[in-house]
């Protein structure tokens, strides 16, 4: 044979080879966890129907995100109009109040929706301030992560099909993550003075965002004798029924370690310009950081045990931008929350091959064939999860930095919040 049809032969057999590992690679997507453990809501019992509100939509909007807030007001109020609404109300964020107030003013009105048109700290507040309401909340992302959106699976490249899915989705419920740190220590407070993550370590009023201020858990209220005496010791995934404001809600993941480290890096010019990859370009400065050495408490149990990493997340589901799928059993509406220490070794190689798993899992293959792995991802599984650490270490929700801590508390509140999805 002539060595053009040697080439075509080979070009046919590479086609065909491409197209069975195309196939493979779309039926294992296919096959992945889906984002909810049903494929259908649940009805909401007959006695229920009157507790939810019927009220116009309420939209609130993060200002910030988008020059043009004009045109999107007129295309909600018009898809309002199309779809026999009332006129929507509209409430526009500010630094002081990045929307957790607007969403209870919404609520207060009656609103029958109440739509965040924002970032992820939007997205965070005004689930803060619905949270265990029967009001529902819609999404108009407008941020650089759009987190819960993308594991929604909502059409983020289609403004007018968001809004239409806002005003007349389907509601569900989902599961709700909350992240508290205790204070640091006076030796690590002194250590870390002058930080600029150090003054939110007990609070959110200063996040990397600045979108996450005034929440439902703030800051605790000073013992009322005046002394300076900190708030009791908690136990492993208990609440201080005396102090129970001093939590961060997340609805996809918070993390402590390098996560965290990589989001106080992030440059917001760099975010504004190239969107979530700028994440990316800060991660890299903290490839070689240091090591997260704790210990892991699930649950109420007293067991503990010891692990190094480089960084510890806690998920309500696991999607990220870029198709990446760090936690394929995440689901939003399974009540538990997934954790995930993940440590590398040998620099550069080990994020290479923590990179490979994360690819293999995201496409559904879970069995590493490889004997000898140096990135590893270790799972488990609670409903809450105490998280101890030697040294001061970042901590964030949802991409918004909570501050500096050694102690993390988190914990999953089942069906916590209603949202309207496609």
């Amino acid at each position: 044979m002539s060595w053009e049809q040697w080439v075509s032969i080979v070009a046919l057999v590479l086609a065909v080879a491409g197209l069975a590992v195309g196939l493979a690679v779309w039926r294992a997507v296919k096959a992945r966890t889906p984002s909810f453990s049903r494929d259908e809501p649940e009805a909401p019992p007959a006695e229920d129907d009157d507790a939810t509100p019927a009220g116009p939509p309420a939209v609130v909007f993060n200002p910030s995100k988008t020059a043009d807030g004009d045109r999107l007001r007129a295309l909600v109020t018009q898809s309002a109009a199309e779809a026999g609404l009332g006129e929507p109300l509209w409430y526009e964020t500010t630094i002081e109040d990045p929307g957790l107030g607007q969403a209870r003013e919404a609520v207060a009105a009656g609103a029958s929706v109440v739509i965040a048109a924002g970032g992820d700290g939007t997205v965070r507040a005004v689930a803060e301030a619905l949270a265990g309401t029967s009001t529902p909340m819609a999404l108009l992302p407008l941020g650089t992560g759009n987190l819960l959106a993308r594991n929604l699976d909502l059409p983020l490249g289609d403004e007018r099909e968001m809004v239409a899915t806002a005003l007349t989705g389907r509601d569900r419920p989902i599961d709700l993550g909350w992240l508290r740190t205790e204070p640091l220590s006076p030796e690590h407070a002194r250590r870390e003075a002058g930080s600029p993550d150090a003054s939110s370590a007990a609070s959110s009023d200063k996040t990397d965002s600045a979108e996450a201020a005034e929440g439902r858990y703030n800051d605790p209220a000073k013992p009322e004798d005046g002394s300076s005496e900190g708030p009791p010791k908690v136990e492993a995934g208990a609440l201080p029924a005396s102090d129970p404001d001093k939590e961060h809600v997340f609805l996809v993941i918070g993390g402590m370690g390098f996560d965290a480290a990589m989001v106080s890096a992030a440059d917001d010019e760099l975010k504004a310009k190239i969107g979530w990859a700028a994440y990316f370009f800060a991660g890299v400065k903290h490839l070689t950081g240091r090591k997260v050495r704790a210990t892991l408490e699930l649950g109420t149990s007293d067991a503990s045990e010891t692990f190094s990493a480089r960084t510890v997340l806690f998920a309500n589901c696991g999607r990220l931008p870029g198709g990446v799928v760090l936690f394929p059993d995440a689901q939003l509406d399974d009540g538990w929350l997934d954790i995930a220490a993940i440590n590398t070794k040998g620099g550069l190689i080990g994020w290479a091959d923590l990179l490979r798993k994360v690819i293999l899992q995201g496409i559904g293959i879970r069995k590493d064939l490889v004997p000898y792995s140096t990135g590893t991802i270790d799972f488990r599984r609670a409903r809450t999860v105490t998280v101890r650490t030697e040294e001061p270490e970042h901590v964030q929700v949802d991409g918004d930095l909570v501050g500096m801590a050694t102690v993390v508390h988190a914990r999953v509140e089942a069906s916590g919040l209603v949202v309207r999805t496609s």
